[in-house]
């Protein structure tokens, strides 16, 4: 079963590809407008409906027993099959796997982490994703896998982000030493999970957002372009 792609393009030739992964409550608004962001700043983005076996839901972000549901359904074969339906549409765009990139939030960066680990990559963007002492989700823990990454990669996390303790962060960043790819981590002191999301008023960070963003950017510019 093939994903279904939300695509969104440039106004001229691409500078880059980049695979958008959702969080835990489906392609939303705000997924279509960072692959909007994405393409405004000249790179072609494709979001797979990670959700499309179940009917490709839109989760209600108070509604986490209804996400955790939904998410639990799903493999790593099943998202690693999703994130590949993403890949070959845009290596059919005449891209290459090294102009190609893959950015996600929270379940999506963690499924961007171990796209990392599973394929080369030109880049790769995690936003929040969960895992990094103990795995999820079907995956090895980020700090099992650090040694395996084949895709540069640069993880953005809130300090004030229960689930996601800073001080794992630390040990992984430590163990990042003997990775095979470059990584590179920040932190933000008063950011929590979710942070990127205006849609979640309660957790949006602004300054932080905006800070995640330039630096989102900036690492595609210098790793595809």
């Amino acid at each position: 079963m093939t994903a279904p792609l939300i695509t969104r393009k440039p106004a001229g030739t691409p500078k880059g590809g980049v695979i958008v992964i959702q969080e835990a409550f489906g392609v939303t608004e705000h997924i279509v407008e960072v692959c909007e962001r994405l393409a405004t700043a000249g790179y072609l983005a494709v979001a797979p409906e990670m959700f499309h076996r179940q009917g490709s839901p839109i989760v209600a972000y108070d509604d986490i027993p209804a996400a955790i549901e939904v998410m639990s359904q799903l493999t790593p074969a099943d998202m690693a099959a999703d994130v590949d339906d993403a890949l070959a549409y845009l290596k059919s765009e005449n891209l290459t796997d090294q102009q190609c990139a893959i950015i996600g939030f929270c379940m999506g960066g963690t499924v961007t982490y171990n796209t990392a680990v599973r394929l080369p990559l030109g880049a790769a963007v995690t936003f929040y994703g969960g895992g990094v002492a103990k795995g999820r989700m079907g995956y090895e823990s980020f700090i099992d896998q650090v040694e395996k990454l084949q895709t540069p990669w640069l993880g953005l996390f809130g300090d004030l982000d229960r689930g996601i303790p800073y001080d794992d962060l630390e040990v992984l960043k430590i163990a990042g030493g003997e990775a095979k790819a470059d990584i590179e981590i920040v932190r933000y002191a008063d950011a929590d999970h979710g942070f990127h999301c205006p849609e979640r008023p309660a957790v949006f960070h602004q300054e932080s957002s905006d800070d995640a963003w330039k630096r989102t950017i900036a690492y595609l510019d210098s790793h595809l372009s």
